[in-house]
């Protein structure tokens, strides 16, 4: 077994422990009761506290296959047990959840502006991209060689020393003559093709011999090859990559339309992060801090800042207020733990919850909020898996919307192994791309990061799992060749 093999999962492996899938064996990255859990009832005084048996539930629904829903009339637990609890069937579905983050993100006009080419790399077309010139603006050479006009032996210009690139117009070609040319040069006219220098040979009494047969129009790129001016050449909500910006260039672009960054402040909160050092004395590392910011650069948002916010409450509502980011990103403290302090401070902004609670594993208890008209907030749980997850689920979709970015086409692939689902919610699992299939990876506990650190991308897995060769969506991480994100 390579070292490859240990971190793939094996069929009929991925999820099938519940202490995997809890993260047995990891330090949670959150405060007391800020595990993956069941969603947080503090706003909702009336509704019943969660079930303790809802996490013995969870995990002894990872053991086997499970349907996705009760049969009709029947209960999901054993006699004797509670039913689910009410916070489970008031989280927002997954799919529903990712629809509401894009419609909060679409409902605020774009901010654009014009910015010089070289400052432009990373943005987002806010209108198309039209040539202004033809591509090439006139006829040019393609290749180092002659200019020949009509049927050969061709007879060579005496005293001419040749036509280079960034010239003017050329005297024009007369009949059975060449001249020397250089590749990006203007064709003269009346030349009918132009001949590489390899594929010819000039003899003593001045003439040129082609050594291949001469094709009209052999490599000479026609004024307008490329496109005529006016053509569109990329939509509005196109990435700016640096061929992009080599297209603009030539398309005689110097400054281009783009979208404003939206702009995105963090906050990762508790008492117990250290910023350096090994974990000690019931401390544990930041993994969030280093690991938020980049990934929301490459989902396209301008990141001002992340700040360390402890377990306090009127120390939250203070750096919320005060930020005047369009998003503002939390890590950690959105269950209903005793230093769970984001839904009692959203409560008090009168903030709008517009998803409490996705039912999704990992990651159900994030939350998305609009704190004003144009500002929201994204509540991450604060195990850095499940945080992944709320920042595909939430973030991702709000943020492509503010920052003008066309919307991908669902990606689907095959599944090479079984995965075992939770029996409600949507399962989010680090896969890899092997050949035409996607391989499910260990490491996926909601507290862990390695899975993902090795990941292509996540599968949607519904409730009750997918067998092997099962077609699933597939999450590509924003910095993938295949993605259309940047860290620009």
């Amino acid at each position: 077994m390579t070292a490859q093999d240990h971190e793939l999962g094996a069929p009929g492996t991925v999820g099938q422990s519940g202490a995997e899938e809890q993260g047995t064996g990891s330090v949670p990255h959150g405060r007391p009761g800020a595990a993956d859990a069941t969603p947080s009832a503090a706003t909702s005084p009336s509704a019943p506290s969660p079930s303790a048996d809802d996490g013995v539930e969870d995990a002894l629904a990872l053991v086997g296959r499970q349907p996705a829903r009760p049969a009709d009339g029947q209960d999901a637990r054993a006699p004797g047990q509670d039913r689910p609890s009410a916070a489970r069937h008031r989280a927002t579905p997954w799919e529903k959840a990712r629809s509401v983050a894009s419609r909060a993100g679409s409902a605020t006009a774009l901010r654009t502006h014009r910015e010089p080419l070289d400052a432009s790399l990373g943005r987002v077309l806010a209108t198309p991209l039209t040539a202004f010139t033809d591509l090439p603006s006139f006829d040019t050479s393609a290749m180092d060689g002659w200019a020949v006009a009509g049927p050969g032996p061709w007879t060579v210009a005496p005293g001419h020393s040749g036509i280079l690139a960034g010239h003017g117009e050329p005297e024009p070609l007369a009949d059975g003559t060449a001249v020397r040319i250089a590749t990006g040069a203007r064709v003269p006219p009346g030349a009918t093709a132009v001949i590489r220098s390899e594929h010819s040979r000039t003899d003593g009494s001045g003439h040129l011999h082609a050594q291949r047969q001469v094709s009209h129009g052999q490599d000479i790129r026609p004024r307008g090859q490329e496109c005529r001016s006016g053509d569109q050449l990329l939509p509005a909500g196109a990435l700016v990559t640096p061929a992009v910006l080599g297209l603009a260039a030539a398309a005689g672009y110097d400054e281009l339309h783009t979208v404003v960054r939206p702009r995105v402040e963090v906050l990762v909160l508790g008492d117990e992060l250290l910023t350096e050092g090994l974990p000690h004395d019931g401390l544990i590392r930041d993994a969030l801090g280093p690991m938020i910011g980049p990934w929301l650069r490459a989902l396209g948002a301008e990141v001002i800042a992340t700040q360390r916010v402890g377990d306090d409450a009127e120390a939250l509502q203070r750096a919320v207020t005060a930020s005047d980011a369009d998003l503002v990103v939390t890590t950690g403290g959105t269950a209903a733990g005793p230093v769970d302090h984001v839904h009692p401070m959203l409560s008090k902004a009168g903030a709008e919850l517009l998803v409490d609670g996705v039912a999704v594993r990992p990651g159900h208890p994030m939350l998305l909020a609009r704190l004003a008209p144009g500002r929201h907030l994204v509540g991450l749980p604060g195990n850095p898996l499940a945080a992944v997850s709320g920042l595909l689920t939430l973030a991702e979709p709000l943020l492509r919307q503010r920052s003008g970015q066309a919307t991908p086409a669902p990606y689907r692939a095959s599944l090479r192994d079984e995965v075992h689902g939770h029996p409600y919610d949507t399962r989010l699992v680090p896969v890899v791309h092997r050949g035409d299939s996607v391989v499910p990876l260990h490491y996926h506990g909601p507290a862990m990061l390695r899975g993902v650190a090795a990941a292509d991308g996540l599968a949607v897995v519904p409730p009750g799992g997918a067998d092997a060769g099962e077609v699933l969506e597939v999450l590509d991480l924003p910095w993938l060749p295949t993605s259309e994100g940047c860290f620009t």
